[in-house]
């Protein structure tokens, strides 16, 4: 870990200059309404400063590791890839539509996007941009809102490429198209600013991985942004996996507007990373629109991981269901801060919200917060949260019939977490996570 040179004041001074360098690079690049919202967001992220512990919101994260690291603008460099750095990033997907990026930059030598057909887009952000696509400019910043959120502002402000994707309506895209990102890291701690737009055209179907990668060692920090817009009776589903250094920083946060009687399941799975932190919003602004976020958290050592989910039911007879699940080791501590909100005109809304946790240490440690706020009295909702620690009795049973203790704990931590692994649809991405779940059990034991 690199020493904390920076204080806060430092630190926005730091990335408004990097700011100002970029805007000067992308002069004469894009059209103005981009550039209005990146000095919107520049200026916002200066009044807000990163987030302390005193704000409600980030009261059990303390980001200081982040916020006085020097951290420099990764470009985009697949010289220090290894050959087979792609191959075994891929979860098995290598032979569907992959889009790849290194450090947020899209990659078209190490992209293949063959099973796409041409009235599907999927490519980088960037060039969108620069085509002067309508579909970005109606939707690119408008629902990851910059005015609330410090690292939503920052990647709104410093954003230079990422995933775009859009799929037209009546579209049924039958292989999964898959957003892999790689940080290479490097010798100088960097930044990255990936920013994702997904837009799914009315009554399509399609399932997008989302996959963040990198070395195993590395100090480098990822500040991603995905918004999804989902049109009339679509259904997406889709995954979103983060295994990056146990010395990186992930922030990230996923914004999805649901329109009438659509249909998303998101599904996250956070192993990786120093300090980690998602924030998963879903608004289901249509009439009938269904939800599910499933995730699964692992981690030890010295790790932070910290899940925020909002859920807004806007309109009448939306459902929802949500489980997360935790495993925590070593001094690793782990954050759920869940929240389901009811707004007045919601009536009918179905709605349930569940966070269970195991600790395998004496010094792990949990925050959990499942919230309710209603404002309809015709609803049906419930939450709850569970934490405990390895049944005694089963870990005896199991011995009993000649398993080790080690052999016992790590089958009986496995069937904890494949509550949310065997949800995945995806078949090699289950068995890749299977494969590594158990290395990573076989590595903490």
């Amino acid at each position: 870990m690199l020493a904390a040179i920076m204080n806060s004041t430092e630190a926005k001074n730091l990335y408004r200059t990097d700011y100002s360098r970029l805007k000067g690079e992308l002069a004469g690049h894009g059209e103005a309404w981009i550039h209005e919202i990146r000095e919107a967001a520049i200026a916002r992220f200066a009044e807000l400063g990163f987030p302390v512990k005193r704000d409600e919101e980030w009261r059990y994260t303390n980001v200081n590791a982040i916020a006085t690291i020097p951290f420099e603008r990764a470009r985009y460099d697949i010289e220090g890839l290894a050959p087979d750095t792609v191959g075994r990033a891929s979860l098995g997907l290598l032979e569907t539509s992959q889009a790849v990026f290194v450090n947020g930059y899209y990659s078209a030598e190490l992209s293949s996007l063959r099973g796409v057909s041409q009235d599907v887009k999927v490519g980088g952000l960037a060039a969108a941009l620069n085509e002067g696509a309508e579909w970005i400019e109606s939707h690119l910043a408008r629902y990851a809102s910059y005015r609330d959120h410090a690292f939503v502002a920052l990647n709104t402000a410093l954003m230079q490429d990422g995933a775009s994707v859009y799929v037209p309506p009546g579209r049924i895209v039958q292989e999964p198209i898959h957003l892999l990102f790689i940080s290479t890291g490097g010798k100088k701690a960097s930044v990255s600013h990936p920013r994702n737009l997904i837009i799914i055209g009315k009554g399509s179907q399609v399932t997008i991985v989302e996959n963040y990668a990198g070395p195993e060692k590395g100090n480098y920090f990822t500040n991603a942004i995905t918004e999804i817009v989902v049109g009339e009776n679509a259904v997406v589903d889709h995954y979103k996996l983060q295994r990056e250094s146990d010395e990186a920083f992930h922030v990230a946060t996923l914004q999805v507007c649901l329109g009438r009687s659509s249909n998303v399941s998101s599904h996250s799975i956070s192993l990786g990373g120093a300090l980690v932190r998602n924030d998963v919003n879903v608004v289901l602004d249509g009439e009938g629109g269904e939800c599910t976020l499933n995730g699964f958290y692992m981690v030890s050592g010295e790790q932070h991981v910290d899940n925020h989910t909002r859920i807004d039911h806007v309109k009448p007879h939306g459902t929802s269901r949500q489980l997360y699940k935790g495993v925590l080791d070593g001094k690793s501590r782990g954050v759920f801060n869940g929240k389901i909100y009811v707004h007045k005109g919601a009536e009918k809304t179905d709605a349930r919200q569940t966070n269970n946790n195991l600790l395998l240490s004496l010094d792990a440690v949990i925050d959990t917060k499942p919230q309710l706020e209603i404002y309809n009295n015709d609803v049906k909702c419930t939450h709850g949260s569970t934490i405990g620690q390895l049944d005694q009795d089963a870990i005896f049973y199991l011995r009993s019939r000649g398993i080790g203790v080690e052999s016992a704990r790590r089958l009986l931590t496995y069937a904890f977490a494949s509550d949310v692994i065997g949800r995945i649809r995806i078949d090699s991405v289950r068995a890749q996570l299977d494969k590594l779940l158990a290395a990573k059990f076989q590595k903490d034991s």
